[in-house]
């Protein structure tokens, strides 16, 4: 009886609200199950003065006399608003009922469809949907790499030869490169990266957006959509769309401090965040965020290996005690890691976020947000031992002993996007118009180095130049829901961007350039833009209440290569309610080549034999591609399909398997180095020795040592299995415990047929995608991956814990000027990383954290493996090499810079090679 009464008297809150006459209200806040709810925001307006529950679910909010309306927020429930009236000095009790929505926030579809969205239970498609906390509870400083122990398809991991990736490293999801995943900021599209990676490692060629300029706390949920989607937002949305949401309506300022050190001592973390913001009229809000952020560099230089030292550097020919190979044994007694200090570098952030929103009459908004990110990153080049490089006597003291010189690179980063917009609902059609502008620059510093060339006139410091990328973006949207049934959707896009090379001064590329970062010749400093525009029109019927089926076809006309027309048809079949659910979907897509991959051009030039020679990648357009045959880029074309099932078999138990396929067309690849022997002859017998020569008909007044470009180079098929399952809410002592297991399996990810090697390249007896950009392209990044995590909560207390499991990863790298490489491959294991996070609530406004990344100090480990068959040319010379144990030794130095790179090789692991992390957090609510 007294259940039913205070069940009446909530219900009665909930329909008409209270008037009650206290200063002080206190209260618990539960769901609709009675299970009480922690950190529900209670805001009183028009004061804006609020507080959150505690881990009992309790609340206490202190007040002066006055009127007003109390609300009730939390993710996923619906808002709860009461009236209250405070006089006198007395106390009430208002314990409130939350209902949880039907579309929660954290299964809202936003990027599935472009007409309306729809809960994942519902949705066609696969999609992951993140909070802000599940990403703090990663222990990770920046969004990129809280991803990586969330997300399976997603990787990326610290680069083992840093310069310019110390600023962002390159990430991807489903082995596709970051350049085919389109990344939005509320539904607007982000700005790329002005960077162009071109280290030999995964991503390279490619660019992407700088996830790692997010800040977490700015962040309310993150959504992912794991199938292409090119046909309802253009190019780029091959692999998938992130699109990021923003913290909107103020709930509640915070302040989180953070710190960090690895158990080594090193690479030092510290944060400073600060999220704060307002509400104002009936729906108006701005929320806004401040972070500062700092990590030292963290050093894992490996024992150099003297035998390969003396292959790389000496005469192995000659004995140890010869004078050119004493100078390095010597040296090595007394600096074994050669003073090498590579690992991750020093960055330095600043970064301002906010979101506004700005109600305009009964169903319109104004609505606009903005970041702007500062960043310095500071990283070390190999050390330049003294039988190696020398300095000229002017970067060591005159009358002491050279022991050689490390540069230094300096990276100054700025990052920003806004968008300006209005949102307005008349006679059930809603209009969005919006405007977006964003950029990325980045400018070097090479310092505590020479140029050879120069001799002991070269400057010590060389500022070698560095890259601009701006976009300008308008869209225009429309939806409606015609009927229950159909729902219609509509939009445009005009996008202008321009990417800008900016040349280095003289000497940072006079002759062979800064020694470890050679500036950006003038002749190759250029500004280019280009102009498109897209239309879309999307649909979505219910052909039954279980039996949905959506298609958008879209039209794109680029001013650089002309027009793309793409489609998508997608369909879900919902068997004995919402429990299981039948889904797949159909698409083609297409990524326009970016302003970086056409234009971009870094070459270098060398005095021989009486004449100037060049090197290094030269651009699409330029006469020595057109020499060579080289055609224009195109777009990359792609069939994308998936295939799956969802399963709910209650509220607090689900899971979905999808099978996923993608082929790409014309996919665009940064070759390989290209080069002959005979180009070095008076005259070459191949064309392509005649071409570098410069002595072909036609191929223009230069010589060429080597030559690097991107072409339309392949076809590839990637198909593969993604898995989410969740188990939430078990019953467990006081407490409840959650269990989620996501994962992905790389199935195929393979080239087709052979690559598009131009008429003189091929007849040279090279190609454009040698044995090492093949591995990068199909085996580097894991087979497999996943994430499983369980989560406790207690009364103050909160657990979580996560296994990461990596699948191994594999690399063909190159051998001294030989094939030996082809037949065998640098396997690293598969691995399993734990963390560790635990909480406490000190008081509902203060909560201290710790986590331990990588519990078990788990480190990649790699071998080398025989590959290919006994038929092949070099597999007997191989498997003897891998037999002889001095021979392997020495082969494993060539593949880690005689072991400087020992833990990572050149090309980097599944995962970071720091080991254990200790990160502490203290938050403040206020």
């Amino acid at each position: 009886m007294r259940k039913s009464i205070k069940l009446t008297f909530m219900c009665l809150i909930l329909l008409y609200g209270t008037t009650s006459l206290a200063q002080k209200i206190t209260g618990n806040v539960a769901n609709d199950r009675g299970e009480v709810l922690i950190g529900v925001s209670i805001t009183a307006n028009p004061s804006g003065k609020g507080t959150v529950t505690n881990s009992e679910g309790k609340y206490s909010l202190d007040l002066p006399a006055g009127t007003y309306k109390i609300s009730f927020s939390g993710i996923p429930f619906i808002t709860l608003e009461e009236n209250v009236t405070l006089v006198g000095a007395s106390e009430i009790t208002l314990d409130v009922s939350l209902k949880e929505k039907t579309d929660r926030l954290e299964d809202v579809v936003i990027v599935g469809s472009r007409s309306l969205p729809r809960s994942s239970a519902n949705s066609p498609l696969p999609v992951d949907n993140f909070d802000a906390k599940s990403l703090k509870t990663t222990g990770q400083i920046t969004f990129d790499k809280a991803l990586q122990y969330r997300v399976p398809s997603f990787n990326t991991v610290n680069t083992p030869v840093n310069d310019a990736t110390t600023l962002l490293d390159p990430y991807e999801i489903r082995n596709l490169g970051p350049s085919r995943t389109l990344v939005l900021i509320n539904g607007k599209r982000k700005n790329l990266s002005s960077l162009l990676y071109v280290q030999f490692s995964p991503g390279r060629g490619e660019t992407g957006a700088d996830l790692s300029a997010i800040p977490t706390d700015a962040i309310k949920r993150v959504e992912i959509l794991r199938d292409g989607a090119s046909a309802q937002y253009g190019s780029d949305a091959i692999a998938g769309v992130m699109n990021v949401i923003l913290k909107d309506k103020f709930e509640y300022s915070s302040l989180t401090i953070n710190s960090g050190v690895t158990s080594k001592g090193d690479g030092e973390t510290y944060g400073l965040s600060f999220n704060s913001g307002a509400n104002f009229g009936s729906k108006g809000f701005i929320n806004y965020t401040v972070d500062f952020s700092q990590q030292n560099n963290a050093v894992r230089s490996g024992i150099i290996d003297v035998p390969t030292e003396i292959a790389t550097f000496g005469d192995p020919s000659q004995p140890v005690t010869a004078p050119v190979n004493k100078a390095i044994v010597d040296y090595l007694k007394i600096y074994p890691t050669g003073n090498n200090t590579n690992g991750t570098g020093e960055i330095t952030a600043a970064k301002f976020n906010y979101n506004l929103g700005i109600p305009l009459g009964n169903s319109g908004q104004f609505y606009s947000n903005g970041a702007y990110v500062g960043k310095k990153a500071i990283s070390n080049a190999n050390y330049r031992v003294p039988y190696w490089r020398q300095d000229f006597g002017l970067l060591h003291p005159a009358g002491t002993t050279y022991i050689g010189y490390q540069p230094t690179f300096e990276g100054d980063l700025i990052d920003y996007n806004a968008t300006v917009g209005l949102k307005n609902e008349k006679n059930g059609w809603k209009h969005d118009v919006s405007f977006t502008i964003g950029g990325n620059q980045q400018l070097y510093t090479v310092a505590n180095t020479v140029n050879a060339s120069l001799g002991a006139a070269s400057p010590t410091s060389f500022k070698p130049g560095g890259f601009r990328f701006t976009n300008v973006i308008g869209n225009y949207d429309v939806s409606k829901s015609v009927t229950e049934n159909f729902s219609v959707g509509f939009g445009s896009e005009i996008r202008s961007e321009t990417y800008k090379i900016i040349g280095g001064d003289t000497s940072s590329y006079t002759g062979e350039g800064a020694n470890s970062f050679p500036g950006i010749r003038q002749e190759n400093a250029s500004t280019n833009s280009r102009f498109n525009f897209g239309a879309y029109v999307d649909a979505s019927l219910d052909i039954t209440k279980d039996f949905l089926i959506n298609g958008t076809v879209r039209g794109e006309k680029y001013s650089d290569f002309g027009n793309a027309f793409v489609w998508k048809i997608s369909s879900r079949y919902k068997i004995a309610g919402d429990k299981l659910v039948i889904r797949g979907s159909a698409s083609t897509g297409f990524r326009a080549p970016t302003l970086h991959q056409i234009y971009a051009q870094s070459n270098q030039a060398s005095f021989a034999g009486g004449t100037i020679v060049l090197s290094g990648l030269f651009n699409n357009r330029s006469k020595q591609a057109f020499a060579l045959g080289i055609p224009l880029l195109k777009p990359e074309k792609s069939n994308n399909y998936t295939v799956g099932f969802g399963l709910n078999p209650n509220k607090n138990l689900s899971f979905t398997l999808d099978f996923y396929s993608i082929t790409i067309k014309e996919r665009i690849v940064y070759s390989s180095s290209i080069t002959t022997e005979d180009r070095k002859l008076a005259n070459p017998v191949t064309e392509l020795g005649r071409i570098l020569k410069g002595s072909s008909t036609g191929a223009g007044n230069f010589d060429l040592a080597s030559v690097q470009f991107f072409i339309n180079g392949i076809k590839t098929r990637t198909e593969g299995l993604d898995l989410v399952a969740n188990y939430k809410n078990i019953s467990l002592g006081a407490g409840k415990l959650g269990i989620n297991l996501a994962g992905n399996y790389t199935l195929k990810n393979e080239i087709i047929g052979s690559p598009n090697d131009p008429p003189a390249v091929k007849a040279g007896g090279t190609t454009i995608l040698s044995t090492q950009v093949k591995s990068l392209l199909t085996e580097g990044r894991p087979k497999y991956k996943a994430v499983m995590g369980m989560d406790y909560r207690i009364k103050k207390f909160s657990v979580n814990l996560n296994n990461t499991l990596f699948g191994p990863t594999k690399f063909q790298d190159l051998d001294n000027g030989g094939s030996l490489m082809n037949n065998v491959k640098q396997v690293f294991k598969a691995a399993v990383v734990t963390d560790l996070n635990l909480g406490y609530d000190f008081t509902d406004k203060i909560n201290f954290s710790v986590t331990v990344n990588n519990i078990f100090n788990v480190l990649p480990k790699w071998k080398l493996e025989l590959t290919g068959s006994a038929s092949d040319p070099n597999y007997a010379a191989a498997a003897a090499t891998l037999n002889n144990p001095a021979d392997k030794s020495l082969l494993e130095g060539f593949l880690a810079f005689s072991g400087r790179y020992r833990i990572l090789g050149y090309n980097g692991s599944q995962f970071s090679q720091l080991g254990t992390i200790f990160q502490a957090s203290l938050n403040f609510r206020f």
